[in-house]
């Protein structure tokens, strides 16, 4: 067995059935390229195939009353994939309009946890000839990396599939007995008084070094400092779903041009969208969003888990109308919040998921949204935003050549929008989703951002044509 840390077990006790935390991935792929043509039954059994060598598919959860401790890993003896591999059509006129709505349908629904955490649908009858798989993989199984890590094996350079190896098969999580699960809980459990003792006085000193830094001008943005919007309120589990494709040397070029980077451009996209967006409803805060910007630890923290993860507080300057100014600002004060960010222990957010309890968390969130709390306190902080790196030239999935891979993060209450893109041959994907009552409109808000990046590139067409006068 393999016991889950306290983060990856934070993911379970602090969902309900309106906040669903696993996160998804639109992908969209030709199967004009599939070698033989493509089939579902084709397509199913390469899963299945490549699946032998990736144990994070067929573990599910396994825990006892007796268990004081999280829940652990086992292998799942009674696997099937026709529980996780689905096949749907979506509706004509086969377009994307249609295609959203239908996953954000499959996002909204919760995970069976008597399964292991994953499901993929692969959505046929699209107008544009491609097909679509929505995947779901629960935040308590991947966190950012570990996600594209376990994608990546799903996909390769050609559309030939990999030689069969039996060497292949990789080893499992075992399983778990009773007797076994609750010993363990139990000396676990009784080490926890020593953990708190060596983790207070790092957690104490954040406070007096935030205010130190916040005098200096040297701070990121503090928890519920953000202004209050449409996407900060209680959530319900219906989702909306929007996407788009920009070119990535549009985003280059703007970097380039402005000295930053391309995290800064893309955070200047969002919130450039942000801003027409919330204008065009009559609804900007005089004062900046702040975005939640999720960031890895792998390689700096030695804790164990699969979620290797911290958070930064960013100010996206929404209430700068410039664009080159807004970017510019971005740029300063992320810089600020990376060292900010650097300056707090990587593993302490892991440190005190530790001690998450399945009942006390469990029964706090659900009063938490029953009270509908995060209308009424500060808000925390506005939306997450997330940047993944991909490769810069094509991968196939499962054989069918990739056209787009659009990643979908979750949504939580209080915070009810998650921006994510992903660059991929010579494209970024931006993914959208949020809850469905908060931005009906979610479409609007990814074509704004579309025009934001337009804003940059045209200042950036701009200062080179000075440059090249002045010259």
């Amino acid at each position: 067995m393999e016991r889950l840390s306290g983060l990856d077990a934070s993911f379970l006790y602090l969902e309900t059935s309106s906040q669903l935390l696993h996160v998804c991935g639109l992908i969209k792929v030709d199967p004009d390229t599939v070698e033989g043509g493509y089939t579902f039954d084709k397509m199913k059994a390469e899963l299945a195939r490549r699946m032998a060598a990736m144990p994070g598919f067929r573990r599910k959860l396994q825990d006892s009353f007796l268990n004081l401790d999280h829940p652990v890993w086992v292998d799942a003896d009674d696997f099937n994939i026709d529980h996780h591999f689905h096949r749907v059509a979506v509706p004509a006129p086969g377009d994307d309009a249609e295609l959203s709505r239908m996953a954000a349908d499959i996002a909204g629904k919760p995970l069976n946890r008597t399964r292991p955490l994953w499901e993929m649908w692969v959505i046929e009858n699209l107008a544009d000839g491609n097909i679509a798989i929505m995947s779901k993989m629960h935040h308590a199984t991947v966190d950012g990396i570990t996600g594209a890590n376990m994608m990546s094996q799903l996909c390769g350079l050609t559309p030939e599939a990999p030689p069969n190896d039996p060497e292949l098969v990789a080893q499992g999580s075992g399983g778990a007995n009773t007797v076994s699960l609750a010993a363990e809980g139990v000396f676990n459990f009784a080490r926890r008084p020593l953990r708190l003792l060596q983790i207070l006085p790092e957690t104490v000193a954040v406070v007096p070094r935030w205010i130190g830094r916040a005098r200096r001008g040297r701070a990121m943005p503090t928890p519920f400092s953000a202004p209050r919007t449409r996407f900060n309120a209680t959530i319900t589990a219906a989702r909306s779903i929007a996407y788009d494709q920009v070119s990535l040397d549009d985003v280059k070029k703007v970097k380039n041009v402005f000295g930053t980077k391309v995290n800064d451009v893309v955070l200047a996209m969002v919130a450039g969208g942000l801003r027409k967006y919330l204008e065009s409803h009559d609804e900007l805060p005089e004062t900046p969003l702040v975005g939640m910007i999720p960031v890895s630890v792998h390689g700096q923290s030695d804790r164990p888990g699969t979620n290797q993860v911290t958070g930064m507080f960013t100010d996206l300057a929404t209430n700068i109308d410039d664009p080159v100014a807004r970017l510019r600002y971005i740029a300063d004060h992320t810089d600020i919040a990376k060292e900010h960010k650097d300056a707090i222990s990587a593993s302490l957010m892991q440190d005190w998921a530790t001690f998450a309890s399945p009942n006390t968390f469990g029964l706090a969130m659900r009063a938490y949204a029953r009270l509908r709390l995060p209308d009424r306190h500060p808000v925390v902080h506005n939306l997450g935003i997330s940047n993944v790196p991909g490769p810069p030239f094509p991968l196939y999935f499962l054989g069918a050549k990739i056209t787009a891979m659009y990643p979908l993060g979750p949504v939580f209450h209080g915070a009810g929008l998650n921006v994510t893109v992903m660059s991929l041959d010579g494209k970024l994907n931006v993914g959208l989703i949020a809850a469905k009552e908060l931005a009906p409109d979610l479409w609007n808000l990814v074509e704004s951002m579309v025009e934001a990046l337009g804003d940059l590139v045209a200042a950036a067409d701009a200062a080179e044509t000075a440059d090249q006068i002045s010259g």
